[in-house]
């Protein structure tokens, strides 16, 4: 299967960067979500779907959604150690405002079964876009490891 996400090696000397795309939003978001997951677990087919977060965002800005989105998996392993992936994604233009609601799905971090590569600190807004192509959407995050 084909990951749309790709790594970048010469954006960030210390940091971990990547492209990420899909057909809609929703997609886009998804694989951005699963490539910042990727970088802390080796596998991502070894989460276990065990505990659910419903994740509700708002913001006038799309770029600024999907940033806030990706630091929620972030917040979750620093704070509850749970280590999640999204199930389903809706985002809904209202009012100005764009509105996200997802649910994420996962598990705590098991040392024994979730191989670690790097511990992700934030999303960070150096180089950070969301922005529409021919085929789609496309990001470019930079995380902070």
């Amino acid at each position: 299967m084909i990951m749309p996400y790709e790594y970048l090696e010469d954006i960030a000397i210390a940091d971990t960067a990547f492209k990420a795309w899909g057909k809609d939003l929703e997609e886009t978001f998804i694989s951005a979500a699963n490539a910042t997951m990727h970088v802390m677990v080796e596998d991502l087919d070894s989460i276990q779907l065990q505990e659910k977060r419903e994740i509700q965002l708002e913001n006038e800005e799309l770029d600024m959604l999907l940033f806030n989105f990706l630091q929620e998996f972030i917040y979750y392993k620093d704070a509850e150690q749970l280590i999640v992936r999204t199930q389903q994604i809706q985002i809904k233009g209202k009012d100005h405002t764009y509105v996200l609601e997802a649910t994420a799905m996962g598990e705590k971090l098991n040392p024994k079964r979730h191989h670690l590569k790097v511990d992700v600190k934030a999303v960070t807004l150096h180089h950070f876009r969301l922005e529409r192509t021919d085929s789609g959407w496309e990001t470019l995050v930079i995380l902070d490891v």
